[in-house]
């Protein structure tokens, strides 16, 4: 195990879909739910669902680079949902809904940005990708009823409707990469 974690911050949809996806990857220590890229200090969920704080329903993922690399989070943050649709993501409308990365430092930055024109000269998607590339500043963490949703209500209807098919595209699409 590395000495220290390190942290990625991604928002591409409902919390709920990207922490649940996210929480089975070998060397992710924990997934938070909760809000970033906005202007509103210490937002609530309301007040993030109403889309005046500026801010996205983002995960922090604490993760043992030993065990998992930024890369590879990205491949699967970027297979998790579509990052083409701006201010959506399947049912959910709204800037709270974008798909965003917020980077920790330059190297990440670098990273993210290295990945998306890769992405973009492969021809993985029809469209062009719209996910914002930002710094972090801050973090909020969602309320505690928000933390994991997906584990906590597994037959809640949104939840098998929206988020099981994005763990089930993990499970099947990563196998190598997960918890045993």
């Amino acid at each position: 195990m590395a000495e220290q974690l390190e942290h990625a911050t991604f928002g591409g949809g409902c919390f709920w879909c990207v922490e649940a996806a996210l929480k089975p990857l070998d060397g992710v220590e924990s997934v938070v739910s909760g809000y970033a890229g906005g202007h509103a200090e210490n937002p609530s969920y309301k007040e993030v669902c109403r889309g005046t704080t500026g801010h996205a329903e983002v995960v922090q993922v604490a993760y043992d680079p030993d065990e998992i690399s930024y890369p590879d989070l990205l491949e699967v943050f970027f297979t998790i949902h579509d990052p083409t649709t701006e201010d959506r993501e399947g049912p959910d409308v709204g800037s709270q809904y974008r798909s965003i990365v917020l980077y920790h430092d330059d190297e990440q930055r670098e990273i993210v940005e290295a990945f998306v024109v890769e992405l973009e000269d492969s021809g993985a998607y029809d469209d062009p990708i719209v996910t914002e590339i930002e710094p972090l500043e801050e973090f909020y963490e969602a309320e505690e009823h928000h933390q994991d949703y997906f584990e906590k209500n597994p037959q809640d209807a949104y939840c098998r409707m929206h988020a099981a098919p994005k763990v089930e595209k993990v499970r099947e699409q990563f196998t190598d990469q997960l918890v045993q």
